[in-house]
């Protein structure tokens, strides 16, 4: 089985590259499932209902989140009724919404989608390895495919992670950060891992932020208002190899760039 998972989609524009490129990168690489981090899909910050029937329509069956998935309030409308958007599962016993889902893929194969918070330099939400323990004990028994999206800003709790999951989970992937790491390899015991897929959305930024922007802040210290910003795209992501038993046979990462006219 053939997974594609496409790192933080920023705004407008890291959906337009989605929108033009990614039924290309399906029927390239004969992708089976496909799973996308939405946290920043709307205007930089949050989801709603439009965009995620946006992001769905091109051809992603789960959507992940992550710190921003409140940000659009009108989440709150339908997060607990939309089994394709997989917000954080270390949230406190009644959040609205699910932490982890089980889909079928090709009307045979069932996945599981896990998405996870990270807590250094993060909302301090419940540890995520009690939490993805507790997950794991009702997955285990249902299917050997299960994927991770850690969400998470340090380097080395996404690599503990990893290293944690090695071997009982398909796949371990960061998230957040925005840059893609040059670490993606199969560890030991057959997990697929990186600590960042990296983003789909304005090249020519700062994290997807109009750099501009971003620089102002930094110089002077004072707060400024965030905008998107334009100029040429790039869609990072990566494709996974998983064999009959749930173990990753590869993973390799994706680099597009779409220049502006």
């Amino acid at each position: 089985m053939k997974v594609l998972f496409v790192g933080d989609i920023v705004g407008k524009p890291g959906r337009e590259i989605l929108r033009q490129q990614l039924c290309k990168i399906q029927e390239k690489f004969k992708i089976d499932f496909t799973v996308a981090n939405g946290e920043n899909a709307a205007g930089g910050a949050g989801i709603n209902k439009k965009i995620l029937e946006e992001i769905i329509n091109y051809g992603v069956d789960v959507v992940t989140m992550g710190n921003h998935v409140w940000d659009k309030k009108e989440v709150l409308s339908f997060i607990d009724t939309e089994p394709r958007l997989i917000r954080p599962a270390n949230y406190p016993k009644g959040t609205p919404g699910r932490g982890w889902n089980i889909f079928t893929v090709n009307n045979q194969i069932k996945i599981v989608v896990i998405n996870l918070s990270g807590r250094v330099y993060l909302p301090p939400l419940d540890c995520p390895f009690q939490t993805i323990e507790s997950i794991y004990a009702q997955v285990k028994e249902l299917t050997p495919y299960i994927i991770l999206d850690f969400h998470a800003e340090a380097t080395s709790e996404k690599q503990a992670m990893g290293w944690y999951l090695d071997g009982r989970f398909s796949a371990v992937l960061g998230t957040h950060t925005h840059i893609q790491t040059a670490d993606a390899r199969v560890l030991t015991r057959g997990t697929a891992y990186i600590t960042d897929v990296g983003m789909t959305g304005p090249r020519d930024s700062v994290l997807g932020v109009d750099k501009e922007l971003i620089i102002k802040k930094f110089t002077t210290q004072m707060p400024v208002r965030f905008e998107v910003a334009g100029g040429d795209i790039q869609l990072n992501a990566v494709i996974m190899e998983f064999n009959e038993k749930g173990r990753a046979v590869s993973i390799f990462p994706l680099q597009l760039i779409q220049e502006s006219i």
